[in-house]
Parts: C-alpha cells; structure tokens; sequence
C-alpha cells in the first residue's frame, strides 16, 4: 500500500480517514523521499506507527516517524539536529538525551520479544574471527594503503564527495570476504570465510540441523552457493532477483534444501523460518537492526530449539572497525528508546 500511496499521493490526501497505521514504520525513516511527503499529507483522526528499529542509524529516524504519527511533538528538522540529533549523537550533551526521552516517552510503547514470547528458546550468538589466508592478507593491504591514501584527499570535503568515500569503503568489505569480489583475476586466491562455512556445514547438516547464511553481497551468496554445491550441499537462494520466492522458501522449509542463501536485503524481514536453528552472518553490516532482523527470521514465535548465530569478522580488517560502529549504534537505541 505504500507503494500505491507514494504514486497517487493527491487521491490519498484528499479522502479523511478515521485512522492510519505503518506498519514496518522504519521505511518511512527518510523525510526527503515522496513517501514521507506523501504520507505527511494524509489526514486522519488518530495515527500509529509499528516497529522493530525506531533508530536504525540515527536519531532523526526517530524524528522521521514521530512526524508522521506525532505532528508538532518535536520542532523542525533543523533546530531537531541541533537541539538533540547532534548533541546525542556526539555524547556532548547529556540533557540532550534527557529531554528528548521525556518527550517521546508518553508517546512510545516498547515490547521486547522477550516479554511476548517468554517461552521462546535460547539464542547463542557469537562473533567468529576470520583469519585472512597469506596471499588474501597481501592484497588487503596492498588495496588499504591505496584507499587510505585515497580517502584522505577525499575527506577535505565530505559531503561533496560522499558516494566516492562510500565506493571505497565498500570496495575494502568486499575485500575483506573475497578478493575476486574487487577483481576477477583474484579468482584463485579464495575466501577464508567461504571455507569456515564449509567445514562447519559438513559438520552440523548431518545431524539435521537446517542453516540461513546471510551477507549483504549478492555476488558473495553465489560464490558460496558455488563452493557448497562443490561440496554436495544443497541450497536454497533468494535475493532481491529471485522470481519463484514462494517455491524457493517451501524447498528450505521441507528440508530439501537444508541451507538457505538469503541476501540481507531480500530477507530480512517479511520471513518465518523457524525451521532454522543456525544461522551465520557473513558480513557485518553498518546497520545492526537490521542484522537483528535478519537473525529474527529464525529467532521468534513457532521456533522450538536453540538458536546459534555466528557473525564472521575478519581479523585486521574494516570489518572491525564496522562491529565497533555497531556497538555504538546499539547503545544510541538503548539510550534513546529506553531513556538508559
């Protein structure tokens, strides 16, 4: 519906509604984009908004929902980046933090999965570092001290060269998981994370157990999905060009395909598949909600064993330095949903 609502904005705006509910609210995060635009222009009595990440990046998407659902609680975007958005952020003003939670908090109902499903089973997870082979560790940081030097005459001006930055940065994680990701010609060198999954899977698959590999690269999915079929292991895989999803998910849910490829974006949200009860991260994303998310697929009502979830990282690598990020991430959620 809100792909209906961002095409036809002015037939939505002109009808009055009793009410208005968004649901997976976190997309409407960006005010820049036609949707926000377009659901601001919706008049009805009462408004909700229902998520599992109010604050994926920063705190404007907090702001971002609130808007919508809270019109004339917070000021304007830019005295809201001054008065709390940066102070926050920064960690430079607690009463910043203060204020803004007594604000919010009337307005915001938390419900842990914790408290819904009291009963759920354990989940195990565990940060594996990856040991990057000799030749793989000569190309990263042969291509680190390139970037580096790259980067540095970028910085002077951020903003304008923001997607350049943003190329290189994901040019070193892609590094990080395997070499051929960058160039082709690295085709030989191999990927130490794609061999741990490997031996792992030879390991548990014989004893049932059924397995969801995420990673944010969709060329990465299918240099595993061709390491494992090497092996005799058969998978299922969806990304975001996958046509037959329905079928697809039934071969995973029956076992006939006991490893599920699934890219981050494709999968992680929408999905029950509580068959499930490993699951490995491949790479670290610079969002953990929607790492969790992912993990959550596995990891909620209907699940009746443990779950273990292994997120990848590589020794010495961006990939560090992205966990780091993450941490900070999660304590800015703690903080600001649940006034810690």
């Amino acid at each position: 519906s809100c792909t209906i609502v961002r095409l036809g904005p002015g037939a939505w705006a002109s009808i009055a509604w009793s009410g208005l509910v968004l649901d997976e609210a976190q997309a409407v995060k960006n005010p820049r984009t036609v949707l926000h635009r377009a659901l601001e222009g919706i008049r009805s009595d009462w408004s909700v908004a229902v998520t599992g990440t109010p604050v994926e990046n920063s705190v404007g998407d907090l702001w971002s929902i609130l808007r919508l659902v809270t019109p004339g609680l917070l000021p304007g975007w830019k005295v809201f980046t001054t008065t709390f958005r940066k102070p926050i952020e920064s960690g430079s003003d607690p009463q910043a933090l203060e204020h803004l939670h007594r604000l919010t908090a009337p307005f915001v109902l938390r419900r842990t999965k914790e408290q819904v499903a009291p009963d759920l089973p354990d989940k195990t997870e565990s940060i594996v570092e990856v040991e990057l082979g000799e030749e793989h560790r000569r190309l990263y940081d042969q291509y680190l001290t390139r970037e580096r030097s790259r980067l540095l005459g970028l910085l002077d001006d951020l903003d304008a060269n923001r997607m350049d930055v943003l190329a290189s940065l994901t040019r070193l994680r892609q590094l990080a998981l395997d070499p051929a990701l960058v160039d082709p010609r690295h085709d030989s060198v191999g990927s130490a994370k794609i061999e741990l999954l490997a031996d792992q899977l030879d390991q548990i698959l014989p004893s049932g157990h059924q397995v969801l590999v995420f990673s944010q690269f969709t060329r990465f999915l299918g240099r595993i999905r061709d390491a494992l079929s090497r092996r005799g292991i058969e998978v299922a895989y969806l990304d975001g060009a996958t046509r037959d999803r329905e079928g697809v998910i039934e071969s995973f849910r029956s076992g006939a395909r006991p490893v599920f490829l699934i890219s981050l974006k494709a999968g992680g949200t929408g999905l029950t598949l509580t068959e499930a009860d490993y699951v490995y991260v491949m790479d670290p994303w610079w969002n953990p909600a929607a790492e969790a998310q992912a993990v959550d697929r596995a990891h909620r009502i209907g699940q009746t064993h443990k779950v273990n979830v292994y997120r990848l990282v590589a020794e010495d690598t961006i990939e560090q330095k992205v966990v780091e990020l993450q941490e900070h991430k999660k304590d800015l959620v703690e903080a600001v949903v649940d006034g810690g």
